[in-house]
């Protein structure tokens, strides 16, 4: 079986060095870059699965590699940062970030969640038939095959999550799923009270599939209760 490959990007050595021994020993086959420049290097030469994505660097920092990276890619992204205040979450999530952790961490945390996401984007659209590969609801349509999303035509760039997401939504058009029900059948893990994960998600694929995300034709609230795909 092909080994997974992840990409870690962090300044200081340590923290490269201490996470290749961990995820070696899942044998998960690491790369290193100390900033984002050598980040975008390895990924024009080398399959990466995963990044492990580090805020503060020099050269160019966490947020403008992951900018970057989300033109063309939809790797899932870990982002990492010394910094424990909720708009420094928030922002790596904005610019797609698919999880975000603050240092210093567990590291064993860190390698649940590297396992959780790789075998969420390796399965990614693996589970369709013959004539479930597409699910269209008006102009909005999601090829599983493809792991594509268009609106009038037009394609749109979705990470990982935010894929997942609208594929739950669709698939169960005019279903509402609360938050909780979201983050624990897309994330596979407990949902927690204080996140707000899912509504930074939610809010990432309004503005990429909405006309005019502040009054939705697709992605709807229903108030109190959760979110469905539900045109009218």
């Amino acid at each position: 079986m092909p080994k997974n490959n992840v990409l870690i990007v962090d300044d200081e050595p340590e923290i490269r060095e201490a996470l290749t021994i961990y995820l070696t020993s899942e044998g998960i086959q690491v790369f290193t870059a100390s900033n984002g420049e050598e980040a975008l290097d390895i990924l024009e030469r080398e399959t990466i699965h995963l990044i492990i994505m580090d805020i503060m660097m020099p050269r160019m920092d966490g947020i403008k590699a992951t900018f970057k990276i989300r033109e063309s890619r939809n790797i899932p992204i870990i982002m990492l940062s010394a910094k424990s205040e909720d708009t420094d979450k928030i922002m790596g999530l904005n610019i797609g970030a698919d999880d975000y952790m603050t240092k210093p961490f567990n590291p064993m945390e860190l390698i649940a969640r590297v396992r959780s996401q790789l075998r969420r984007y390796t399965n990614l659209g693996a589970v369709h038939s013959v004539n479930n590969d597409r699910i269209q609801i008006k102009g909005l349509v999601l090829d599983r095959d493809a792991k594509t999303v268009f609106v009038d035509d037009d394609e749109v760039r979705l990470t990982a999550k935010e894929y997942k997401i609208l594929e739950l939504l669709m698939e169960n058009k005019g279903r509402v799923f609360s938050i909780d029900e979201i983050y624990e059948k897309v994330w596979n893990e407990p949902f927690y009270s204080t996140e707000n994960t899912v509504a930074v998600h939610i809010r990432n694929i309004r503005e990429k599939i909405e006309i005019n995300p502040k009054e939705p034709k697709y992605l709807k609230v229903v108030w109190g209760i959760g979110y469905k795909i539900d045109p009218k």
